[in-house]
C-alpha cells in the first residue's frame, strides 16, 4: 500500500520545494492534484520539459514517487465541445503519466447534477474512446463520485465503475465525501464493502455533515451548489474507526492489481496550510497505526 501526500494546499511552493516538504514530512509518495503548471483544472496539461526534468531532478534528490496524478476534465459534458476538449486533455494526460512513469490517474465523474441523463451518456462517450487507449497504455484509471457530479452516491458509482469490466477502471473512495455518497447517513461499512476489490484508492480527511439542519448556511437559501471539507482527520463526523477496521477486515492494505500494482491511500487536507506541518505528519502517522500496525 502507497501512502501518499495530496500536493494541492502546497503547490505555491513551486515544484522542488513542494516534493521537498513532502519528504519531510516523512512520506515516500506524492498524489499530484491539479497544478497550474502540469495539470490544471479543466484546462489543457501544461508540463514543459522544463517543469518536468525539475520534478524529476527533486524526485530523484529525495527518493520520492509520484502515486498518481488527479485529472478533473468536463468529460461528462453537458456540452459537447467541452467534452472534447477534455478529451484531448486525457490523452496529453495520459502520455505526460507514460513519460513520468506513473501508473495511476485519478478523477471525478464531473459533468453536472442537474442533467444526469445527459453527462452519463457523455461520460460513457468519452470512455468509449479514452479506454482503449488507457488499457494500451498500461493506466489504471480511478474514479471517484464528486459533490456536484452527475452521480454523488457510492454504489451507483460503484456500478458505473464495474461496468467496465476492465481491470484499468478501479474505483476511489474520498471520506470527506462520505455523507454525499449515502444521502447524509455516514455507513462507510457497507459503503466500502459495496465497492469490495475494485476499491483501488482512499482519500483521508474529515468533514461535517452537510445534510443536517442549518449545520452550514448558504445565502441566499436553495443555491445550487454542494459544500463541504478537507479537514484533519476528527475535525469533523465521518466515523474513521469504522472506515479502518472496514479497511482491515478487507485487506485494502495488502492488495495487489493487475494494472498500477498496490493500492493507494492519499492524505487530502485542504484548506489550512497553517497546519499542515502537524496534521500532515498525524495523518500519515494515524494511516500507520491503524493499517500497518506501526
Amino acid at each position: 500500500m502507497k501512502i501518499a501526500f495530496d500536493v494541492d494546499v502546497i503547490k505555491d511552493l513551486g515544484i522542488t520545494r513542494m516534493v521537498h516538504q513532502v519528504a519531510d514530512w516523512g512520506y515516500k509518495y506524492i498524489e499530484q492534484s491539479p497544478h497550474p503548471q502540469i495539470n490544471p483544472f479543466y484546462k489543457h496539461p501544461k508540463a514543459s520539459r522544463e517543469i518536468m526534468t525539475e520534478y524529476k531532478n527533486a524526485l530523484r534528490a529525495t527518493g520520492l514517487e509520484i502515486s498518481s496524478f488527479i485529472v478533473v476534465y468536463r468529460w461528462s459534458g453537458p456540452d459537447e465541445l467541452r467534452r472534447q476538449a477534455a478529451v484531448k486533455n486525457w490523452k496529453r494526460m495520459i502520455e505526460i503519466a507514460v513519460e513520468m512513469g506513473v501508473q495511476v490517474i485519478n478523477t471525478e465523474l464531473s459533468g453536472t447534477p442537474n442533467e444526469p441523463e445527459i453527462c452519463e451518456e457523455m461520460f460513457y462517450r468519452s470512455m468509449e474512446e479514452l479506454l482503449p487507449i488507457i488499457e494500451r497504455e498500461g493506466i489504471r484509471v480511478e474514479i471517484q463520485a464528486h459533490p456536484w457530479d452527475f452521480c454523488e452516491e457510492n454504489n451507483e458509482t460503484v456500478d458505473i465503475v464495474k461496468s467496465f469490466r476492465s481491470d484499468n477502471v478501479k474505483y476511489i473512495y474520498s471520506a470527506p465525501h462520505t455523507f454525499f455518497y449515502d444521502k447524509g447517513k455516514g455507513d462507510v461499512k457497507p459503503m466500502l464493502e459495496y465497492a469490495g476489490d475494485d476499491l483501488s484508492h482512499m482519500l483521508i480527511a474529515d468533514t461535517m455533515n452537510h445534510t443536517k439542519h442549518c449545520r452550514y448556511i448558504v445565502n441566499p437559501p436553495g443555491v445550487d451548489a454542494t459544500i463541504h471539507q478537507h479537514v484533519g482527520v476528527g475535525e469533523g463526523e465521518v466515523d474513521f474507526d469504522t472506515l479502518f477496521q472496514t479497511l482491515r477486515d478487507t485487506n485494502f492494505a495488502t492488495r495487489s492489481y493487475k494494472v498500477g500494482g498496490e493500492p493507494i491511500i492519499a492524505a487530502s487536507l485542504f484548506g489550512y496550510p497553517e497546519k499542515m506541518k502537524v496534521q500532515a505528519v498525524q495523518t500519515r502517522e494515524l494511516i500507520e497505526r491503524e493499517l500497518l500496525s506501526k
